[in-house]
C-alpha cells in the first residue's frame, strides 16, 4: 500500500449468509484527490463505504482513514469522515441556515453562526439560506447536504451516489461542488453507477466487479486497455443532456437555481 495514503484498503471480505459481497478488495485513495469506485447496483460499493466509515465491520483484511484502523481505533475515523448517502439527510421543515447551525451545535463548533453563513456562501445557497428546505430542488438540496457534511472540515468524505435521482442540471452542480471539494484539499470517495460521473470527476476509478477490483487507474490508463482508436469522419449528434441544457437555457452553473423559490422537485 502507499505510503501516506489518505484511505488504504487491503483484501477486504464480507458475506451475507452464502452471499459473498466483497472477495478481497484492495485499493489506495492518495490525500486531496477524488476516487471513483465504479459499479453496477449489488456490486459492493456501499458496503465498502459502511466498512471505511466504521458502520460494518469486514469479514477479513484491514482499512485505514487517516491513517486511523477502522477496526481498532473507529472514534478516530468518525472524527476524521463525513458519509453524505444516496439520499439528502437534511430537514425539510427547517430553513438551510437552520439545517447547518443544527449541525453545528451536535459537533460542539464553535461560531456555528457564522459557520453555516461561510458554507451558505462557499455553495451559492446564501439568497436561500432562510427559506424552509421544501423550497429547495434536487440540486440545492445535495449541495446543503454537502456542505452539511463539511461542518467541522474533516479531511476525508464518502459520496455514496451523490447523483442518484437527480435531474441533468442539479448532476452538474453537484459535481462542480465536488470538483471543489477536492481543490480545497479534502480527500474525496465517490461511490457512481453512472460512467459519465467518474469521468467527469475522478482522478483514479476503480471498478468493483462480483466483489473484487477489476481495474484501478486514471481515466487515461483505463482507456489505454483498449485498442487504439480508428479515425473516422463522421457527423456528431448533440447528446439528450445537451439538448435538455440548451432549450431550458442553462448552463448548468451553481447559481442557477439559487435565486428561484419555484425551483422546487415535484
Amino acid at each position: 500500500m502507499s505510503a501516506g495514503a489518505a484511505i488504504q484498503v487491503k483484501g477486504l471480505e464480507k458475506s451475507y449468509h452464502d452471499l459473498h459481497v466483497l472477495r478481497g478488495v484492495d485499493f489506495d485513495v492518495s490525500p486531496g484527490t477524488i476516487f471513483a469506485l465504479l459499479g453496477s447496483n449489488g456490486a459492493g460499493k456501499t458496503t465498502v463505504v459502511r466498512i471505511l466509515s466504521t458502520l460494518l465491520k469486514p469479514d477479513a483484511g484491514t482499512a485505514t482513514v487517516n491513517d486511523f484502523d477502522t477496526a481498532a481505533q473507529p472514534q478516530e475515523v468518525r472524527e476524521s469522515i463525513s458519509l453524505t448517502g444516496q439520499f439528502a439527510a437534511v430537514d425539510e421543515i427547517l430553513s438551510g441556515r437552520e439545517n447547518l447551525v443544527l449541525i453545528a451545535r451536535l459537533r460542539h463548533v464553535k461560531n456555528p453562526g457564522k459557520i453555516a453563513d461561510d458554507l451558505l456562501a462557499r455553495f451559492a445557497l446564501a439568497e436561500a439560506g432562510g427559506r424552509r428546505v421544501a423550497t429547495y430542488s434536487g440540486g440545492m438540496r445535495r449541495r446543503l447536504d454537502i456542505a452539511m457534511s463539511l461542518i467541522g472540515n474533516p479531511p476525508v468524505i464518502f459520496l455514496d451516489e451523490p447523483t442518484t435521482g437527480l435531474d441533468p442540471q442539479a448532476r452538474i452542480e453537484v459535481w462542480q461542488t465536488v470538483k471543489q471539494l477536492a481543490a480545497n484539499g479534502t480527500t474525496v470517495l465517490l461511490t457512481t453507477q453512472y460512467l459519465d460521473e467518474a469521468e467527469q470527476l475522478a482522478d483514479r476509478i476503480a471498478v468493483l466487479h462480483r466483489g473484487r477490483i477489476i481495474v484501478n487507474g486514471t481515466l487515461a490508463e483505463l482507456k489505454a486497455l483498449l485498442p487504439a482508436a480508428k479515425v473516422e469522419y463522421v457527423e456528431k449528434q448533440p447528446t439528450l443532456e445537451e439538448v435538455f441544457l440548451a432549450i431550458t437555457g442553462d448552463d448548468g452553473s451553481a447559481d442557477a437555481t439559487v435565486d428561484s423559490p419555484a425551483a422546487t422537485d415535484t
